[in-house]
This record gives C-alpha cells, sequence and structure tokens, in this order.
C-alpha cells in the first residue's frame, strides 16, 4: 500500500473516531437547530394525551405472554408426576432461569472469544482458562435446570412466559458482548448486568423451592447460586481493575505528554540562551575593533 493511500486510510479513521456528537461542538449551527424546531409547525394538535389513551386500550385488551407449562408425564395411576400447589409458578420460574443459564453460555462464549482473538495479555483483566471456567458452569447450571423440570414433570423445551421476557432482557446484553466494537471494560460491563440478574434469579429459585418443600432443588440452586456469586465476584473485580487501570494510563500520558512539553521547552530556552550569548560576544568583538 502506497503512503499516500495509508494517510488517507489514517485521515478516514480519524473522522470516523472524531467525537461529533455534543451540541457545543459547533455552536453557530446549533442555534440555527433551536430556532428551526422553534419556528416548526406541529403535526398535530394537542398534547400526549391521545397517545396515552391508545396505549391504554392496548394494554387493556392485550393477552398474556405466553401460557402456563403444562405436564407431560403421569405416573402409573394417572395422576401427573409431582403434582402440588404452586407447581406451575415453579416451572415457570424454572424455564426463566433454563432460558437465562442458555443465553449465558452463549455470552461467555462470545466473551471468551473476543479475548482470544485479542490476544488479551492484561494481568488486571479475565484470562481465557477463568472464562472458560465459568462458561462450563453456566453450562452445568442449564443441565441441571433440564433434569429439574422433568424430574418435575414438565416438559425443558417448552418457553414459559417468564423465560420469554428473560430472552428479551438478556438480548440487549448480547448485542453489545457480541460486537465487535465494545472494549473488554464495555463487555465486562454488559456481563456485570447480565450476572447481577442472573444471582437475584437464582436467589429467588432458592426461596420458592424453600417455600414449596422441595429440599433437594432448594439444594441444588443453593450450590448454583454460590457458583454464581462467584462470577459475579469475578466479573465485578475485573471491571473495576480495568477501568482503574485506564485511568492510571491517561494520567501517565499527561505526565509524559507534560515531561516531553518540559524538555522541549528546557531545550528551546537553552537554545534562546546560547544565541543571546553568542551575539553578546560578537556584538563585543565588534565594540573593540
Amino acid at each position: 500500500m502506497e503512503t499516500n493511500e495509508m494517510d488517507v486510510l489514517s485521515d478516514s479513521k480519524q473522522e470516523i473516531l472524531g467525537n461529533r456528537t455534543g451540541i457545543m461542538t459547533n455552536p453557530e449551527l446549533s442555534i440555527e437547530m433551536i430556532e428551526g424546531a422553534k419556528q416548526t409547525v406541529p403535526s398535530s394538535e394537542g398534547d400526549a394525551t391521545e397517545m396515552a389513551a391508545v396505549k391504554a386500550e392496548y394494554i387493556e385488551e392485550a393477552v398474556p405472554i405466553g401460557s402456563s407449562p403444562v405436564m407431560v408425564e403421569v405416573s402409573e395411576d394417572g395422576k401427573s408426576v409431582g403434582q402440588f400447589d404452586g407447581l406451575a409458578v415453579l416451572l415457570d420460574k424454572l424455564g426463566e432461569r433454563l432460558a437465562f443459564e442458555r443465553q449465558g453460555t452463549r455470552l461467555y462464549e462470545a466473551f471468551l472469544q473476543k479475548c482470544q482473538s485479542l490476544n488479551l495479555d492484561d494481568a488486571s483483566g479475565p484470562s481465557v482458562e477463568e472464562l472458560r471456567h465459568i462458561c462450563e458452569e453456566e453450562l452445568e447450571h442449564f443441565h441441571l435446570l433440564q433434569n429439574a423440570i422433568t424430574a418435575l414433570g414438565g416438559d425443558a423445551t417448552v418457553q414459559t412466559p417468564s423465560a420469554d421476557v428473560a430472552g428479551v432482557l438478556s438480548h440487549g446484553v448480547m448485542q453489545v458482548v457480541s460486537d465487535p466494537r465494545t472494549t473488554i471494560p464495555q463487555t465486562l460491563q454488559a456481563m456485570l448486568t447480565a450476572e447481577l440478574v442472573d444471582n437475584d434469579g437464582w436467589q429467588m429459585l432458592q426461596d420458592l423451592a424453600a417455600e414449596l418443600g422441595q429440599d433437594d432443588l432448594e439444594e441444588q440452586c443453593r450450590r448454583a447460586y454460590e457458583e454464581e456469586q462467584e462470577h459475579l465476584e469475578k466479573v465485578r473485580d475485573w471491571l473495576t481493575s480495568m477501568t482503574m487501570d485506564e485511568v492510571s494510563g491517561s494520567t501517565e500520558e499527561v505526565d509524559a505528554s507534560e515531561e516531553e512539553e518540559d524538555t522541549r521547552s528546557a531545550k528551546a530556552s537553552s537554545r534562546s540562551r546560547k544565541t543571546k550569548s553568542s551575539s553578546a560576544s560578537k556584538s563585543k568583538k565588534k565594540k573593540k575593533r
């Protein structure tokens, strides 16, 4: 690639990376934009009251998201396996965690791939081995939930109402993690959001199992919750450490820049003194003549 082509690419990259979102980057045009907005005639009369009324109609007429899971296994006497009060709620919440753990496994797979592609070598950030370990535990939790749903006579492939909501909630996190433009700290911020939700979800599931007298399930949820707490602490520590490193790096760059400027000033001052000294010496020689 020729030098002029490289210069064009460099200029284009700088143009893209330049942040021009702030209105104060061009105060003259911002004033014109504000004046133009004031002069624009509204497309309709009134305020947002009519829009709120239309939304209210939709809310009143809307059907629920999904429906409660049905029992698919029965015992020899024809009764549903594990039938008890609150089973539908428990299966709904188990389905929610199942959907989230499935997505959690995919999140860590995407994160792991990003770190491997970047050849990350940062002591304050996550290692490939640590991320792979968390990913494996997320997958184990997924299988745990599959087995729990089946043991209660449910169908682990059913998308319950809460599972549907969980899928939508985690969609934004996946977008951030899989985006090739996001940095490791930005990715960790998304992972922290997911881990906070996941920890509370396991805590609720453990409490629900205890309330319904499901002792074995409660113990399984307790162990999973402890592992998820470890995931949360690691992600939080990585994010904090890498953010602090960014601050330290910025400070060092500023100090280096100031030191370089001081050096240039000192050299300029030295050259100026030499020039003055030389001029004074020449002046004295002329006077002696």
